[in-house]
């Protein structure tokens, strides 16, 4: 799980029992709380140390970075490093298992919305995430890849086309070309007839490679200018563009706000509504999840997107029964989480989510035949 550079062994090395109890004490009653931590209250929890003897080790963990102090007269609360630290380190695996009780909850609700559309059902992943762990929900949804209804490029100023795109569920892309100076119309249509010879009833990704083929292999009877257009046209339609053919579901906003850690300060709230609504540096977040079979957490500055909200993001990717990611999912809150819940939570959820979808999928693909 860590994949932020920080270098864990190194500081678990520099703290003695005594401060790792400490450590772990202050991290979950701050968890707990939301608020500093002081020395009494360190007392109170079981540490067999004196007041002074506990401030002594907290002094040496905030020289280490591990905590800050809001105020000077306040307690302890864990800093981001501190917090990574905590899940990396010191937070056992075993804590890391789901209750069976909120297993079979995520099991029911999700099967019971198994019958809805795929995007109704992946609203509903979101909204389950949402309420049980008190933040926003987040998923995104497969890329889809209809078949091709038709191809066009038209010519809408000097040097300049829109290639056109309708897929079968008549979504239309366009994307805006520049053509070499004195290319004649005739090679504008030219090549929409060769695309849509190719590509009708077909889907972009089944096309791609055979058209670049031919292309290459100058079997595409297509002069200079009409096979540079071709290629120009499938580079801006299937492009790195991560909101491209896909939906991103936010749910429980709300709930932001019910934190006082996120209500209390408003431009944080701001902020932070402020980075959902970016849907693609959101998609670019989620896809980070699918680089690996994991659950990838983010504590606050560890992700520009939610860095000057504060805010910690826990995802997951989802897979089909192939072992293909096909989507990511998640949830974003206070970096006071209760990680040792949400991290198996986030990954279970996904776990289900990937074999219902990709049950459904089956079923569909059964029905076509």
């Amino acid at each position: 799980m860590n994949r932020t550079g920080l270098d864990t062994p190194s500081l678990l090395a520099a703290m003695d029992a005594r401060s790792r109890e400490i450590f772990r004490e202050i991290v979950d009653a701050y968890l707990e709380s939301g608020e500093p931590v002081g020395s009494r209250t360190i007392a109170r929890r079981g540490v067999n140390l004196s007041p002074a003897s506990i401030r002594n080790v907290m002094s040496d963990l905030a020289d280490m970075g591990l905590l800050d102090s809001p105020h000077i007269s306040a307690g302890r609360m864990p800093t981001h490093q501190g917090l990574r630290l905590f899940v990396d380190g010191l937070l056992e695996m075993k804590r890391l298992k789901l209750e069976a009780s909120e297993r079979r909850k995520i099991q029911a609700q999700l099967s019971r919305a198994h019958g809805q559309t795929p995007q109704d059902f992946l609203g509903e992943a979101s909204e389950l995430l949402s309420g049980l762990v008190g933040g926003a929900g987040l998923v995104a949804a497969p890329k889809a890849d209809a078949s091709v209804k038709h191809v066009e490029f038209v010519a809408v100023g000097p040097n300049q086309a829109l290639a056109i795109i309708v897929s079968d569920d008549d979504d239309v892309e366009n994307r805006l070309l520049t053509l070499p100076p004195g290319i004649p119309m005739s090679t504008l249509q030219e090549a929409s007839n060769y695309l849509n010879a190719r590509m009708k009833g077909r889907t972009l990704g089944e096309v791609r490679e055979q058209v670049l083929g031919e292309i290459r292999e100058k079997k595409a009877q297509l002069d200079k200018h009409a096979a540079a257009l071709v290629e120009q046209g499938l580079a801006h339609w299937t492009g790195e563009d991560p909101v491209r053919g896909r939906s991103l579901i936010v749910r429980g906003r709300a709930n932001l706000l019910a934190d006082d850690q996120i209500a209390e300060d408003l431009d944080k709230v701001r902020q932070l509504f402020s980075d959902l609504d970016k849907k693609e540096s959101l998609a670019q977040l989620l896809d980070r999840a699918r680089e690996g079979d994991g659950v990838r957490l983010f504590i606050g500055s560890e992700n520009p997107l939610f860095s000057l909200s504060g805010s910690s993001v826990v995802v997951a990717p989802y897979m089909n029964t192939e072992r293909k990611v096909i989507g990511a999912l998640g949830v974003i809150g206070p970096t006071r989480l209760n990680y040792a819940r949400v991290i198996p939570m986030v990954d279970y959820t996904a776990q289900v989510v990937g074999k219902l979808l990709d049950g459904r999928n089956l079923e569909e693909k059964e029905d076509k035949r």
